[in-house]
């Protein structure tokens, strides 16, 4: 980053009237609320903690159990890996700042944290589509389910959700590098993420605004289409279903799984499909609390905690254990 010029802009503190170079940024962080800092911390430590039981429970659950190693499990655990990994990048920093006045990052640790979570959010929203996909051959064509999605089907579909993480991180950090931010700067948010900084930085953030409503916006029409087709057609082979049970359970699993989704990309799209500025940071950064903090935490419960069949492996399980 080269020196220059000063200039004003909005939700930016500047150390002086001379523009330098910048080696760290401050978080505004989430309150500046005395009172309201220990309800927070506990509030989030609580959801960190249940995001990492959850998770890690399914995963050993899954791996321990032989009547879960199906392909809908396989991706469930990825999907609990994804979720303890982007969870992370965010929730210890956020965790250790809410305490303190001085919530700083450095310039590396900031485009570290950003590239990490942005490969893991992203190849979260493509397995999210890979597990519709799996939930509609599952429905559709229960005898060619072991056919369609074969060990090799489930792995390259896993590996495109990553490439396609990395290739979306990638692109913007790079992008991010080509941006000057001057002084001491304040970003309103509580953790790295780009529309923050796109207002924070002194040089044109046009490039960077493009490619981000491009790539997200390819990245979430996309999985949403193959989502949507995909549960339309459940739907309509549930409603061919002759049995009057199995049609409310398969409505009841997708029900639940829709719910995840809708709370995801809804929040994701607010936060990233429009333009960046200092009035939208604060509802941006409401919203980006249900899919970074929130979600991971609710995935184990409303993926697997229902299933009757992960609720049958974790009783099997115990009685294993403690030979009941």
């Amino acid at each position: 980053m080269k020196n220059c010029r000063s200039s004003d802009v909005s939700d930016v503190k500047m150390a002086d009237e001379n523009c330098t170079e910048v080696t760290q940024f401050t978080f505004s962080g989430l309150s500046e609320h005395p009172q309201l800092k220990p309800v927070l911390f506990a509030l989030f430590l609580g959801t960190y903690v249940l995001t990492l039981a959850g998770n890690l429970g399914l995963i050993a659950l899954i791996r321990v159990s032989p009547q879960l190693h199906t392909p809908m499990y396989f991706f469930l655990g990825n999907l609990s890996f994804l979720d303890i990994c982007y969870s992370s990048t965010i929730s210890p920093k956020m965790l250790l700042d809410l305490p303190t006045k001085n919530k700083t990052i450095s310039f590396a640790g900031c485009l570290t944290q950003f590239y990490f979570y942005a490969i893991f959010a992203t190849a979260e929203i493509y397995l999210l589509a890979a597990m519709a996909y799996d939930w509609y051959v599952a429905i559709s064509k229960p005898l060619l389910y072991k056919v369609v999605m074969s060990p090799g089907v489930c792995v390259s579909l896993v590996a495109v959700s990553y490439l396609a993480g990395l290739l979306n991180a990638t692109v913007h950090t790079s992008a991010l590098l080509r941006l000057s931010f001057c002084g001491l700067l304040v970003i309103n948010n509580f953790y790295c993420d780009a529309p923050p900084l796109f207002v924070a930085a002194s040089t044109d953030t046009r490039l960077n605004e493009g490619l981000m409503f491009a790539f997200v916006g390819f990245n979430m029409v996309t999985t949403n289409l193959l989502i949507l087709t995909s549960y339309a057609c459940v739907v309509v082979a549930v409603g061919r279903m002759g049995s009057a049970a199995d049609r409310r359970k398969a409505c009841s699993t997708c029900a639940s799984h829709l719910a995840a989704v809708i709370i995801f990309y809804v929040s994701a799209a607010f936060n990233y499909m429009q333009p960046s500025s200092s009035n939208s940071l604060e509802s941006k950064k409401i919203a980006s609390i249900f899919y970074t903090i929130i979600v991971p935490m609710l995935n184990p419960v409303i993926y697997s905690l229902r299933n009757k069949e992960v609720k049958h492996a974790l009783t099997s399980f115990i009685r294993r254990k403690f030979h009941f």
